[in-house]
């Protein structure tokens, strides 16, 4: 039994020695690489531009929030008692508006976002897989969103497809 167990921890020490033989690692620093593509850019002032304008509509519903606000404590006092209901009615509505645009707004900024990074993405994965499969890469590793913790034996092959894809 005990040469057996001996035989068994011997054997799996010689094939995972000759498996780690075989492994070819890489890394790459995907948000360097994305930073440094044209396409990024592009679609940072597309994003920017659409943030803006869902800003500007909402700084146009807070505008007439305190244009409300202030109409309501200028002129309380003399109202009657169901014009102020219907004013602070007015005035809930559009605090209610307002709030449900505030969330309308992050959800269409983050579809806005995946919906325009996607092809850029995928442009960059086939870069750095076509680059793996060329090369014969067994694993990359992302460095930029810190997957990777040491990396003495790898390759970084952010030049390799800065290349690839035509970058500087």
């Amino acid at each position: 039994m005990k040469k057996i167990l001996i035989t068994l921890v011997a054997l799996t020490l010689v094939v995972g020695a000759s498996f780690a033989q075989g492994l070819k690692l890489g890394h790459i620093n995907s948000n360097q690489l994305l930073s440094i593509m044209p396409e990024t850019k592009a679609a940072d002032s597309v994003l920017q531009k659409f943030g803006t304008s869902l800003q500007n509509q909402l700084q146009t519903m807070n505008t007439e929030y305190e244009g409300k606000v202030g109409e309501y404590k200028k002129n309380e006092a003399s109202m009657l008692d169901a014009v102020k209901e219907m004013k602070v009615k007015e005035i809930t509505d559009l605090e209610d508006r307002i709030r449900e645009f505030q969330q309308s707004a992050q959800e269409n900024i983050s579809k806005k976002k995946e919906e325009i990074y996607a092809p850029i993405l995928k442009k960059a994965e086939e870069a750095i897989k076509g680059i793996a499969k060329e090369k014969g890469y067994t694993y990359i590793f992302d460095a930029g969103v810190g997957v990777l913790l040491y990396s003495q034996d790898s390759d970084d092959i952010l030049p390799l497809v800065k290349a690839k894809l035509g970058l500087k």
